[in-house]
């Protein structure tokens, strides 16, 4: 089979199990036809070529797929009359040419679902990654991913609600966004990317631009990953070190990558109301010019950031830009409030950011202290060796 044809099944596969789901509930039964349906077009369309219109076809084989499942039950009549649509409706007449992806995000998205749940039922459900893949990328064995997404459909099934509606958006952007964080900088493991995670973030969020153009927010997060994932290349050495974005050699980065990011953030700033997703990508898309940064420029930037989307980490990315363009001092004055927070306390990032700082102001000792510590508590190796090399250098 070829990668074509591979590219239109996950194409596909997401839109047809999302109009089951519409129409007929039983999320692991649906989605059980459509594998069904996925493995007889394996079989029939390398002898028959591909169909017409192969969402169609895919569609009315998953539906006679589920159609069986149900009958096969002992209890065969209370379960086919729990379906939505006889089966007149559901095989005689044209398919429908509707995209309901969108409507499966948002149920992937449901509230009652924690994120590490929603993360790892849309990529199974919509990414069309397998549970073993998934896994993988989050370093975790098979079978726990395999009862996380199982517990994750049951809680759907069981909570009573329909599809969510598209005014619960936010939680979708948000999923996606975990989605890609986790494949920019793996939060474990050896390697500092995982590039499967980023990629997939960046080809939902694609099918999420698609499906709502018109939301700018949307648009702001896909140039947010798309600014964020041209730098990738150049982020490691050779041998997988870090490597700074002040010291990245930006002629490594993605050239058409950068350009549709500042395309489609230069394009959506001036409609109206601006958002969390749109000012970062804005500071992205002046960290990707060439030549030194324009510090004031970011600093303005996450100023609008502070008032919009207030937080810890904004703080944290905040005080670096005031740093660069105020001076060390007033970068760590910027943090001290921080440090009072219990769950800042906890992460790597306030520590490296404050040795950064501190090795700016000239407090070697402190700055070294402060990357031994921030070492201590990366959870990802290539950040750990990129900090105690950084520590050592001070030493």
């Amino acid at each position: 089979m070829t990668g074509g044809v591979e590219d239109l099944w996950r194409e596909l596969a997401p839109r047809v199990l999302g109009a089951l789901v519409r129409r007929h509930g039983q999320f692991d039964a649906c989605e059980d036809a459509v594998q069904e349906a996925l493995v007889a077009a394996a079989t029939q369309w390398p002898v028959d070529g591909v169909p017409d219109n192969p969402r169609g076809w895919l569609l009315t084989v998953a539906t006679r797929r589920l159609l069986d499942h149900v009958r096969s039950e002992s209890a065969r009549r209370r379960r086919e009359d729990a379906l939505a649509t006889p089966q007149a409706a559901l095989l005689g007449g044209p398919v429908p040419d509707r995209d309901d992806s969108l409507e499966l995000l948002f149920l992937c998205c449901h509230p009652e679902l924690s994120d590490p749940s929603r993360v790892a039922l849309t990529l199974r459900a919509v990414g069309g990654l397998t549970t073993g893949q998934i896994a993988a990328a989050f370093l975790v064995p098979e079978a726990t991913m395999a009862q996380r997404i199982s517990r994750a459909k049951q809680t759907i099934k069981g909570s009573g609600f329909g599809v969510p509606s598209p005014d619960r958006l936010d939680a979708v952007t948000h999923v996606l966004y975990l989605i890609f964080n986790e494949g920019y900088t793996a939060t474990d493991g050896p390697d500092l990317t995982a590039p499967a995670l980023s990629d997939e973030a960046i080809r939902l969020t694609r099918l999420l631009h698609r499906l709502v153009p018109d939301d700018t927010e949307v648009a702001g997060l896909l140039a947010l990953m798309l600014l964020t994932d041209a730098r990738r290349p150049a982020r490691t050495t050779a041998d997988g070190r870090l490597v700074p974005l002040a010291d990245q050699d930006r002629s490594r980065w993605d050239g058409e990558l950068l350009a549709e990011g500042v395309a489609l953030i230069s394009s959506v700033l001036p409609r109206g109301r601006v958002g969390t997703y749109q000012l970062q990508a804005a500071i992205a898309a002046v960290h990707s010019e060439p030549g030194a940064t324009d510090w004031p420029q970011v600093l303005g930037l996450y100023d609008l950031l502070a008032t919009v989307n207030p937080g810890p980490m904004v703080t944290l990315n905040r005080a670096v830009a005031l740093a660069m363009v105020r001076g060390a001092e007033a970068g760590l004055a910027e943090l001290e409030p921080l440090t009072e927070d219990k769950r800042m306390r906890r992460h790597h990032r306030l520590y490296a950011t404050r040795a950064h700082l501190r090795e700016l102001a000239g407090d070697v000792e402190a700055a070294h202290a402060d990357y031994l510590e921030a070492a201590r508590r990366a959870s990802s190796l290539a950040e750990r060796i990129h900090l105690t090399d950084r520590a050592q250098r001070l030493a």
